[in-house]
C-alpha cells in the first residue's frame, strides 16, 4: 500500500492538487484494488483467442437508406423563424 500512497501524492502533486491524508490514504487503497483487478485479468489465459476490439459482435442497427416522399415546401417554411422567396432566411455569415 506504500507504493499506492507514493503514486496517488506524485499524481496529487502533477495535477496541483492538494489532498488531505484521509484523502490519501483513500485513494491509495482505491488504487491499490485497482491494481489487483488488473493482476488478476493478466493472470487469464488468453493464448488461444483472437484479439477482438469489442466483448460483443457488433451489429448496424439502422435501417436501410431508401427515399421516401418528403414535405412539401410550404409545411417546411412555415416552422422557418424567416423565409424569403420560398427558402430559408439566415443571418449573413461573413
Amino acid at each position: 500500500m506504500d507504493s499506492s500512497l507514493d503514486l496517488v501524492r506524485h499524481v496529487a502533486r502533477l495535477a496541483r492538487l492538494e489532498l488531505t491524508p484521509e484523502e490519501e490514504t483513500t485513494f491509495g487503497r482505491q488504487l491499490g484494488q485497482i491494481v489487483e483487478y488488473v493482476e488478476q485479468v493478466q493472470a487469464v489465459d488468453t493464448s488461444g483467442l483472437e484479439p477482438t476490439s469489442h466483448c460483443m459482435p457488433l451489429v448496424n442497427v439502422v435501417r436501410a437508406d431508401e427515399p421516401s416522399p418528403g414535405l412539401a415546401r410550404q409545411e417546411l417554411l412555415a416552422n422557418a423563424p424567416r423565409a424569403e422567396a420560398g427558402m430559408f432566411r439566415v443571418p449573413k455569415i461573413l
